[in-house]
């Protein structure tokens, strides 16, 4: 699509302020645009992107994942390559005390280089995991990625730091199976910290913010008379904020704000519960960052596997994750079409109990349990039980490929969304690509080639089934689910 040329005074609105908005506003102000505003409803600098302060977003979390293993997927592996080397600048520039938000210090990080392992279920690796190796090797990271199986791999990852890293669970130890690849470029992200530094950045480059639940909150969509350019947005409070370009970048609330991704996007829910191991106890340092790194285990075998995970963090909040199936909440809209949209703790839709918004879904929990028990035991025999669940909501393409392109027919409106369950990672860079699409800079790129706005044709086989609507077996309604009253949370873990 045909990208107008846009003036560096001319406002630009982008709401939503995760990760695709963040990095967005942050590009733009460093290639000269003058007047960008974020919107967002949360009031982030009161909550500072944790999700124990109310926050209701993806982006606000403990930690994400970090890894270069994509299999052949080289434009991603590319493009977090490029991401590692701005969350290493990120650091430098925290620990210099050169960029410090308010709030944090010198001593933060916002980039653990603890090790990325990618387990599975199998006696050999598999064509994704060699990929990996080899994909690598061709872009010059030779020696980054090791084989668990490998003799000579394992004596590589000791001499480079990352022998804790090859077995964390003591498979070998067990008398099991440890089959897979550590990717010691990865580690994770301190997502709370690295989004409010990300803030305080695109603020300290003139970027505007209005983070609040009415001023900041759309209420709708700015249109001129012919009804296909969009002009600005109005806010909750009805005030209308004129623009040359919306970007629409809500995360799980996007599908719905823009029916026009039918069929291309759909919100769906992750599952994630926590435990927190007291600093008096011997897991502690077990589970400690320079110990312990961020894995996956089983991430494309389906309802039964699914799963991630991460060292504890400096508060001793150990997160396990589930995406074997991804949940829906349907519900009927203005126009009569059923859309997923994210409900939370602090957000409800009609007709959702807040029972269930204390819940997890029981198939999340069975499989998490079942890990826990082979891989794990330690925490059940250190009596350190689940303290907090979550049901955490992404934007999910058909095919795991962004969407970061202007809305077809839509003149002065676009998107950055999709994310996938795999965009965190990016957000030092993905903005960058955002503000190319805007103007247009190299359209042939595989990355942006890849998240152009898009349909599923008859002959692709999606990667993932969209748009199942209240009769799908995802549904949240249809999905027995096990509230925090049945699972006796820990009280003395809470933060």
């Amino acid at each position: 699509m045909p990208s107008k040329i846009i003036d560096k005074d001319t406002p630009i609105n982008i709401v939503g302020a995760g990760v695709f908005g963040l990095s967005t506003a942050l590009h733009l102000a460093r290639r000269g645009y003058r007047n960008v505003t974020i919107f967002d409803k949360q009031p982030y600098e009161k909550t500072l992107y944790s999700y124990l302060n109310g926050c209701d977003a993806a982006s606000a979390d403990f930690n994400k994942i970090i890894r270069a293993a994509y299999g052949p997927q080289t434009e991603y592996q590319q493009l977090t390559l490029e991401a590692i080397s701005e969350w290493n600048a990120w650091n430098s520039e925290l620990a210099s005390s050169k960029s410090v938000p308010p709030g944090m210090n010198s001593t933060d990080r916002v980039f653990v280089n603890c090790g990325e392992l990618s387990l599975l279920d199998a006696d050999e690796l598999p064509a994704f995991e060699l990929a990996t190796i080899s994909g690598m090797d061709a872009a010059g990271h030779k020696d980054t990625q090791f084989s668990t199986t490998d003799p000579s791999h394992l004596a590589m990852a000791e001499k480079k730091g990352f022998g804790f890293a090859m077995d964390p669970f003591k498979r070998v130890d067990r008398g099991k199976k440890n089959v897979g690849v550590l990717d010691s470029t990865g580690g994770m992200a301190v997502a709370d910290k690295a989004c409010r530094f990300a803030l305080h950045k695109a603020r300290t480059l003139g970027v505007h913010t209005v983070l609040d639940p009415v001023r900041g909150a759309l209420e709708s969509l700015c249109y001129d008379e012919s009804g296909k350019t969009v002009t600005g947005i109005k806010t909750r409070d009805g005030i209308v904020h004129q623009a040359a370009l919306t970007v629409l970048a809500c995360g799980g609330w996007t599908p719905s704000i823009l029916p026009e991704l039918d069929g291309l996007c759909e919100t769906t829910a992750g599952s994630v519960v926590h435990f927190r191991i007291p600093r008096e106890s011997p897991l502690f340092e077990r589970f400690a960052p320079q110990n312990f790194p961020t894995w996956a285990y089983n991430m494309r075998e389906g309802a039964e596997g699914g799963l991630y995970g991460f060292p504890r963090d400096e508060n001793g909040v150990l997160k396990i994750g589930y995406r074997g199936t991804k949940y829906t909440n349907p519900r009927v809209q203005h126009d009569g079409a059923e859309r997923s949209v994210p409900v939370t703790r602090w957000s409800t839709s009609p007709g959702q109990s807040q029972e269930n918004l204390k819940a997890i879904p029981q198939q999340a929990l069975k499989v998490i349990t079942k890990f826990l028990n082979e891989f794990i035991p330690e925490l059940k025999a250190e009596g350190i039980d689940i303290f907090l669940t979550r049901v955490c909501w992404y934007t999910d393409s058909f095919d795991n490929h962004f969407v970061i392109d202007r809305v077809p027919e839509r003149e002065g409106l676009m998107v950055a969304t999709g994310g996938s369950g795999h965009a965190f990672k990016f957000l030092p860079v993905i903005g960058n690509y955002v503000v190319d699409r805007i103007e247009g800079v190299g359209p042939d790129r595989p990355a942006l080639k890849a998240w152009k706005w898009r349909q599923l044709q008859k002959d692709q086989k999606p990667l993932n089934v969209l748009m199942e609507g209240s009769q799908g077996s995802r549904a949240l309604e249809k999905v027995p689910l096990v509230p925090d009253s049945e699972l006796e949370l820990n009280p003395k873990a809470r933060l």
